[in-house]
């Protein structure tokens, strides 16, 4: 009978009552739910069809969540949420209100802390194992399972090398290497090919030293992580071991569903499908459509490259999210996957770019942040001329808190050489990638591009103009556009939200209100011509943003009108709030933060109404 024995699992302690017998088969009812609701609700997908063995086998060899679980790359954590207590309510996957797509510490005492970014699994474990050791608690147990690319990264380099010392060998840590080959994409590099070549000798001899053998760390490898009766014996063998070890298991991203196993980087995240079929659902729509600003970025900087034989990309494990395949199918030796590794994907850009090349660094704006000092001391500090393209900027929907770009405009506006432009359409978006790679001689003073690192910020899915595919024009730094006049009040966007504004302004026009709309276009520097006639015109100005109000765009324009003279004119900022934003569908999201069309029309009516005869 379909679910029999998941069913009856609420936690992990009904778990552990059932012989180990029983255990294959609540690995196929687990994974048959996970393609279930998956199929019908959408989320990650692969991942977590590649634990459902290991994760019924920790759940039953270790007391949880007494003993203590951390999941690097939380998509690969569905599984472990369904038997913790939260299989009822895993159709709000999420959704607005429901359940994080991530572990989430305020979400269950299971969830022992939140991974939405990669390879933080192996630090956080061995701080909570220090914790508990100096709290009296010395064997309880801490596993970090590490898996999707997540180990390539720094952070996992510097927890091991931890690890390995005197200090910290004798806390009760397992590191699960939860070895699939993949992470959206494939892996790249060398660390990668050294698991392969361990996976590929599996237990026909012993090994040659390898890296964690290596860092002073016990290894046990290659297992068959697929197999649960031998997942149960290694299991038990390990929880009755002392000390950091790591445990190094073979399984397949998307096992036991077909197409989730052939096709690996589709159905990382495939959104809703026929489960039947295999069939991914595509939105249906009627005439021409817009594309998704990735797609326009991958088209554009291909052209680009055709045209200028010193344009590179680099991006970190993101060559598919981010549309560089084309680019990376017409130009192979000059497009760079570096894994998961943002620093260094950074600075090797800003290492070429030293070198002559003009490299286009392709980052999401929540993964930028992981490269913040990069950002200050390797590009701008040295005033390298390079272009960061901030992905996935603003709310991103459903990954929530910890995948929204927030924080970029602020975060990147404060710092010395640097600029920072944000297109509202796709026409915009290839008019800054090109006008980002114009020369007009590099070292001359009169360039405004000479020594400074362009950030062109856009966001995530689909954009507005099905006639997106014209010439390029150049954009001069720091300029913005009247994109509808008006009077008395005046709305001032940056990017993609300066639609949701015109469409304020248009709703407007029913009631007789009139409010002119500008697309500043640039963070930084601000149009301060245009800014100047705006704020000797209008009575008062609404400032629209999808980044974090504190710090911000609209902040910028209140430090301009602050320094000339404007400090007594109304400005009404519209943005995301000083707190983190949790995950919906976008539109939810926008309306909650208040800067949806609805919100927009909203804030310029109250100034109508605030100033009385304005709309007479």
């Amino acid at each position: 009978m379909l679910n029999q024995l998941l069913t009856q699992l609420q936690i992990p302690t009904d778990l552990r009552r059932l012989p180990v017998e029983a255990l294959p088969q609540v690995c196929e009812e687990l994974r048959q739910f996970i393609v279930d609701q998956v199929s019908r609700h959408g989320g990650h997908f692969g991942a977590s069809l590649g634990t459902v063995e290991l994760t019924v086998a920790l759940h039953y060899v270790f007391d949880t969540p007494n003993d203590v679980l951390v999941w690097d790359v939380g998509h690969q954590a569905y599984g472990h949420k369904i038997l913790t207590g939260r299989r009822e309510l895993f159709s709000s996957n999420r959704t607005l209100g429901g359940l994080s797509g991530f572990p989430k510490r305020a979400e269950s005492q299971y969830d022992a802390f939140g991974t939405g970014h990669s390879s933080t699994s192996i630090s956080a474990a061995l701080g909570l194992a220090q914790a508990a050791a100096l709290q009296g608690h010395a064997q309880r147990q801490h596993v970090a399972i590490i898996g999707d690319g997540a180990m390539t990264a720094g952070l996992a380099f510097e927890a091991l090398n931890n690890a390995g010392s005197a200090a910290l060998r004798s806390l009760q840590v397992l590191i699960v290497l939860n070895d699939n080959g993949m992470s959206i994409d494939q892996n790249v590099g060398a660390l990668p090919q050294h698991f392969a070549d361990l996976r590929n000798q599996g237990l026909a001899g012993p090994h040659p030293p390898n890296i964690f053998q290596n860092l002073q760390l016990p290894y046990i490898g290659v297992v068959d992580g697929h197999d649960i009766i031998g997942l149960i014996n290694c299991l038990t063998e390990q929880k009755n071991r002392q000390g950091v070890r790591v445990l190094h298991l073979r399984t397949i991203k998307g096992k036991g569903y077909p197409a989730a196993e052939e096709e690996q980087v589709t159905w990382h995240s495939p959104g809703k499908f026929d489960k039947l079929t295999g069939i991914i659902r595509q939105k249906t729509s009627i005439g021409p459509q817009a594309p998704k600003y990735q797609d326009v970025f991958g088209q554009t900087l291909t052209e680009l490259a055709q045209q200028n034989d010193r344009i590179v990309a680099v991006t970190p494990a993101m060559l598919s999210g981010s549309s560089l395949n084309q680019m990376k199918a017409t130009f192979p030796t000059r497009t760079f996957d570096v894994g998961i590794a943002e620093q260094h994907a950074v600075t090797f850009a800003a290492g070429m770019a030293a070198g002559g090349l003009l490299p286009y660094c392709v980052i999401y704006s929540t993964f930028l942040q992981r490269a913040y000092d990069q950002i200050i001391h390797d590009v701008c500090v040295q005033g390298l001329r390079l272009v960061l393209c901030v992905d996935r900027a603003g709310l991103v929907g459903a990954d929530g808190a910890t995948h929204h770009g927030a924080f970029d405009i602020a975060y990147l506006r404060c710092l010395p050489n640097v600029i920072v432009a944000a297109p509202m359409d796709e026409v915009e978006l290839r008019n800054l990638l090109f006008t980002a790679q114009q020369d007009g001689g590099l070292t001359a003073q009169s360039n405004p591009l000479a020594g400074q690192a362009f950030c062109i910020r856009y966001p995530r899915g689909q954009g507005v103009r099905p006639d997106w595919h014209l010439p390029l024009t150049a954009i001069a730094i720091g300029t913005g556009r009247l994109v509808h006049p008006g009077e008395k009040i005046a709305i001032l966007t940056l990017g993609h939200v300066g639609n949701f504004a015109h469409e304020a302004c248009q709703s407007l026009a029913a009631e007789h209100l009139r409010p002119s709309l500008y697309d500043l276009r640039f963070a930084k520097p601000l149009d301060e011509v245009l800014l100047m006639k705006i704020f000797t015109t209008y009575y008062a100005i609404i400032t629209v943003e999808d980044g974090c109000i504190t710090g911000g765009f609209g902040s910028a324009v209140l430090e301009w009108a602050s320094v000339n003279g404007f400090g007594a004119k109304t400005v009404v900022r519209l943005g995301i709030p000083d707190h983190f934003i949790d995950h919906g569908e976008p539109e939810e999201l926008y309306a909650e933060c208040g800067f949806g069309p609805a919100d927009i029309a909203q804030a310029a009516r109250h100034l109508y109404f605030q100033f009385g005869s304005l709309a007479e």
